[in-house]
């Protein structure tokens, strides 16, 4: 049944939702037939009291039941640290603000990258009880960065000889362009997993097929560059390291995901708190909880696959080894316990930093990039940043700055530009090394990563994340 049947049948609108998951489940499970649709419906609205127990139609008949023009009762919302406040954009905050009124809200936290978002802003962390998001996870879902430390001499990178060799690997190990894919498959095994654990991710699988491997655009980058290590790390003596680091997503599929089911969490959302719009949650105990959950899991899989062929691409057209690599993910939710009970940790643009945990932020592509070790910080919920932020919106940065200017620039001061947007030089972005001061208690630095040779999408691709 569509949404027009139901509203002929006097399904109000907001209620409308609802009745297409009910009735969808009831046929999945073969309580009732298609023809019978109709009826069952029309028999709950008849009298939705007496459904409210019901499995099937339960959350239905509950949505009959509130008062079509009720207001949810305003709340105050959670009380949360911000990292870095001086230097993050009232709008980014009042983004924050939002969302720590949802109802089912009991932790937040604000890293110092903090920027404008949709629904969450980037940088936010927001733990929700037993309820999932989409916005709040974002829409390249589990962007994710990779570091590998390489078995080849630093001094490689400085010479020019070898210059075009290091070039052909970036330009044939991956492919940029909101758009891109390989001319040939990759593969690996996460191909073998269960792409059926939801319609959106099964119809999708031979699109997340052709672009694996692939890195998409954006602020996705693949780049060289040199690791420095001060004392013993990573089973690797104090010294300078080449190093090769990646940044990306699920790619189409991932935002294929987060667009239909933050459609249907929107539509699922109680009229009476249609205020939160993009920040509309989906419970997971409910059928669209679970398998948001389930597409979102597999999508971070997904995106680790889509680095480890980038990097075995890339590492073999150098004819390099991996010495020693650290990874981890953004925009994504994971169920953890804070505070004596298990909540969803959202981290939109957030690294996870519990005690020990390994990540990398990078800063921009002439500021580096830091391998750190989480403290567990317990205020900031166990996050950090997942970068430096933007200072300005794409649209700015593509008004103000050229990239060619920008590329030549940089050349001068040992870093080489192969391709990328206005949008996404250095000025665009907050110092790192400020963000890095404003979260001293939440990670240690062990590695400092530079960058040497730089890859990015510079097609004019809208971004993905």
């Amino acid at each position: 049944m569509n949404k027009k049947q139901l509203m002929k049948l006097g399904v109000p609108e907001h209620c409308v939702g609802i009745a297409i998951q009910a009735v969808q489940q009831a046929a999945m499970t073969g309580a009732i037939k298609g023809k019978h649709g109709p009826k069952q419906i029309a028999e709950v609205l008849a009298a939705p009291a007496t459904f409210t127990e019901d499995a099937l139609f339960g959350a239905f008949a509950k949505a009959l039941l509130d008062p079509e023009n009720e207001e949810a009762p305003t709340r105050e919302p959670l009380a949360y640290r911000i990292w870095g406040r001086d230097g993050i954009d009232v709008n980014a905050i009042q983004q924050m603000e939002d969302a720590c009124c949802l109802p089912n809200a009991v932790g937040a936290a604000l890293m110092p990258d903090a920027h404008l978002g949709y629904g969450l802003p980037i940088g936010g962390v927001l733990a929700l009880d037993n309820a999932v998001c989409p916005y709040a996870v974002g829409v390249d879902i589990a962007c994710r960065m990779k570091l590998s430390i390489l078995d080849l001499p630093v001094t490689a990178l400085e010479d020019d000889k070898r210059f075009p060799d290091f070039e052909k690997a970036l330009e044939h190990g991956t492919v940029f362009g909101s758009g891109g894919a390989h001319s040939r498959k990759q593969l690996h095994p996460v191909l073998d997993q269960d792409w059926t654990v939801t319609r959106i991710t099964r119809e999708n699988k031979d699109r997340a097929w052709k672009q694996l491997g692939t890195s998409g655009s954006g602020n996705h980058f693949v780049e060289f560059g040199v690791v420095t290590i001060d004392r013993p790390e990573l089973g690797l003596s104090p010294g300078k390291y080449m190093a090769l680091l990646s940044h990306s997503g699920s790619r189409g599929t991932g935002h294929a995901v987060c667009e239909t089911y933050s459609v249907l969490a929107r539509d699922l959302l109680p009229r009476k708190y249609a205020k939160f719009g993009r920040l509309a949650w989906l419970d997971l105990e409910t059928q669209a909880g679970q398998e948001y959950w389930a597409a979102m899991n597999l999508m971070g899989d997904y995106a680790a696959a889509n680095h480890d062929v980038i990097h075995r691409n890339v590492s073999h057209l150098i004819g390099a080894e991996v010495l020693a690599g650290v990874e981890n993910h953004h925009n994504f939710a994971w169920k953890e316990t804070h505070n004596g009970r298990e909540v969803v940790v959202h981290r939109k643009g957030a690294t996870p930093a519990g005690a020990g945990v390994l990540g990398v932020i990078p800063g921009s592509m002439a500021s580096p990039a830091f391998i750190v070790r989480g403290t567990g910080n317990r205020d900031s919920l166990e996050s950090a940043s997942h970068g430096a932020g933007r200072l300005m919106s794409r649209t700015q940065g593509r008004e103000k700055f050229r990239i060619k200017a920008v590329a030549s620039d940089l050349f001068k001061k040992g870093v080489r530009i192969l391709s990328a947007g206005s949008d996404e030089v250095p000025g665009v972005y907050k110092d790192i090394h400020e963000v890095m001061q404003h979260q001293f208690d939440l990670v240690d630095t062990i590695g400092r990563f530079d960058p040497r040779i730089v890859k990015m999408c510079g097609d004019g691709s809208k971004a993905e994340d």
